[in-house]
């Protein structure tokens, strides 16, 4: 199935059967009992049975030459423990949750794995401390459904389709961020038994780039976290295990102490930029919604594309500057397409409501695509002039003072008038729990800024129907 589908049992133990007390946290700061014990997870890893690793390689990458880790001797550390308080280790050992933990192992480990980065372990030996959750086994990517590109009949059309062709990303770059992925699960998990890490947004949806940076979503139980509080002090361990463990393999790692806080680093072997952040699980669930909008209809993924490619050369396409984000661009063509006299897509909220609620689980959502079968639609416009259409309608249609976009109910609809809405210059409703995606939109000058592009750029491609005009093919295919 897809590259984080879970297989043989959910990812998290009913609540009768979860043996470790981190799972038993309420949504506040943590005790300083389970922050000594995630610090000692961190810093005492057994890793007395590590061995010599032979060069890996994938891809096209170079072999990576790993030796035995040089921090550690047998069961003597080399380097200074006083880093660590003795009286946290001796809280830790004396700890009443250390007894150990029988787990059914439905799901064996596989004994081929393959890895983005040298692992600190033998392949077959599982360390102690992550033996309170069933290990998985490697399992293949989920190939997207057989869908063949439009004809194109027209220059405008042509030179999208090119594009896309193009740009798209590959299934070899998709398998490099799930090794990646795969690989830090395994990290993680010995500092958080229970945790899960999906890979979610534009590499996994449908519409990413070979440029696309990797989003991952660490999932460390199944209740909301606090992000300013909770979220920090998991993500300043994530960091901290970067820095010190992987830093042969991750570079740059940066805590970035946002609303939403992440860990941003590159992968030195896939050469992939990635955000890490914690328990943020709509994004899970809209990345398999747009998933399934993504290969419903053969227009869709070049539309969205080239709009993402349009918006970027236009600089409107980067939150951290006031600008679009890219879901909130994806949505807009999601909308566009909606609202067409003749629809391309439809509400898939509405149409299979049991297949996008909220209420499914986390492990059971990546089976969305496979329930919803092709939209046919009665509308034939050509690529080109849904390109064309779609700046018209947000350039002279659209009603950014009243109206906000919803492709959840797969129209225009009146702003509420609670705070998240009033006196927002872009509104784009986020499909599961309803924010405004595009609330980095807080400048009147910035505003104006997208809506003029959106004007200009409807007139000049009106007038030449030459992609060329409002986006540099050149340019936009060296950047890919």
């Amino acid at each position: 199935m897809f590259p984080n589908s879970i297989l043989g049992r959910p990812p998290f133990t009913p609540n009768h059967q979860q043996h470790n007390n981190f799972f038993a946290l309420s949504p506040t700061l943590y005790s300083h009992q389970q922050l000594i014990d995630a610090q000692y997870n961190f810093q005492n890893v057994d890793l007395s049975r590590a061995v010599t690793l032979q060069p890996l390689t994938y891809g096209t990458v170079s072999p990576i030459q790993t030796s035995t880790s040089p921090l550690f001797r047998g069961r003597k550390r080399i380097n200074d423990e006083k880093n660590f308080p003795l009286d946290g280790k001796r809280q830790r050992f004396h700890s009443p949750h250390q007894e150990p933990t029988i787990i059914n192992q439905i799901v064996p480990l596989s004994g081929d794995r393959r890895y983005s980065m040298p692992p600190l372990f033998h392949t077959h030996y599982v360390p102690d401390i992550v033996r309170c959750v069933p290990p998985l086994r490697e399992i293949p990517l989920l190939e997207p459904r057989e869908i063949t590109l439009p004809e194109a009949k027209d220059k405008l059309s042509q030179q999208i389709l090119e594009l896309f062709e193009t740009c798209q990303q590959q299934a070899s770059d998709l398998k490099k961020k799930e090794l990646c992925r795969a690989q830090l699960q395994r990290e993680i998990q010995l500092l958080f038994p229970q945790s899960r890490l999906f890979l979610v947004g534009s590499s996994l949806n449908g519409f990413g780039a070979r440029s696309s940076d990797g989003d991952l979503c660490l999932v460390v139980k199944e209740e909301p976290v606090n992000q300013k509080t909770e979220a920090r002090h998991i993500l300043t361990l994530v960091h901290k295990h970067f820095c010190t463990r992987l830093s042969g393999y991750i570079e740059r790692p940066q805590l970035i102490r946002a609303k939403v806080p992440i860990v941003k680093f590159r992968d030195k072997v896939s050469c992939v930029e990635f955000d890490l952040n914690v328990n943020n699980t709509v994004g899970i669930r809209n990345t398999f919604l747009l998933r399934t909008y993504a290969y419903l209809e053969n227009r869709v993924r070049p539309l969205v594309l080239v709009v993402k490619k349009w918006a970027s050369h236009h600089d409107i396409n980067d939150a951290s500057r006031g600008t679009l984000s890219s879901y909130s661009l994806v949505l807009m063509v999601l909308h566009y397409l909606q609202t067409l006299p003749e629809p391309i897509l439809p509400s898939l909220q509405k149409i299979y409501p049991e297949s996008f609620s909220t209420s499914v689980q986390l492990h059971l959502v990546h089976h969305a695509p496979c329930n919803v079968p092709p939209y046919l639609s009665k509308n034939e416009s050509s690529l080109g002039d849904l390109l064309l259409g779609f700046l018209k309608y947000y350039a002279t249609e659209f009603d950014w003072n009243t109206q906000m976009i919803s492709v959840r109910e797969a129209k225009a609809i009146p702003r509420p008038e609670d705070i998240e809405w009033r006196n927002k210059y872009i509104c784009v409703e986020e499909p599961f729990d309803g924010t405004n995606t595009a609330r980095a939109v807080h400048e009147k000058q910035k505003f104006d800024m997208i809506k003029d592009q959106f004007l200009k750029s409807w007139q000049r491609l009106k007038n030449k129907r030459d992609l060329n005009s409002v986006l540099p093919l050149r340019a936009a295919t060296l950047k890919r």
